[in-house]
């Protein structure tokens, strides 16, 4: 029940800051400097902007795939485990899928540009690489150990 909690406040916690950081880019709120820009984006795809393509059916089948997350970290009980890792990322796999309903494209606002150009991104997705990084670690470096000795 604990972990329930856990996973729960962070999901809503990660959802409520990206939308606030957001909504700042939305509103107009742009910064440039010399390897970061701050600048609104729409990205209509997935990573680097691929799968644009499938346009707007890439929020149906992105809200498919948090709906079997979530059922596979239930019905595994990874939850109990790992609960602020998933919870970071389904809260930011919440807030990307929230935008394509609500503006058509993922807001982005994070621009790299020091001595190449890398993907703009966002909060939701600094959320979503570090909760795999962090049950990349656990799986491999801090395993579960076995109930048979």
């Amino acid at each position: 029940m604990r972990a329930f909690f856990v996973f729960l406040l962070v999901v809503i916690g990660t959802f409520i800051i990206d939308q606030n950081i957001k909504m700042l880019f939305v509103e107009g709120y742009y910064r440039a400097g010399e390897c970061i820009d701050l600048e609104l984006h729409y990205n209509k795809g997935v990573a680097f902007s691929m799968l644009s393509f499938i346009g707007p059916y890439l929020k149906w089948i992105q809200s498919l795939l948090i709906v079997g997350i979530m059922y596979f970290v239930l019905k595994e009980g990874y939850l109990k485990r790992y609960a602020f890792p998933v919870g970071l990322l389904i809260g930011g796999a919440l807030g990307n899928v929230y935008d394509r309903f609500v503006h058509e494209g993922v807001v982005d606002y994070i621009a790299w540009h020091c001595g190449f150009n890398f993907a703009v991104f966002n909060y939701a997705d600094v959320a979503i690489d570090l909760a795999v990084a962090w049950i990349l670690v656990m799986v491999y470096f801090f395993p579960e150990e076995s109930e048979e000795k």
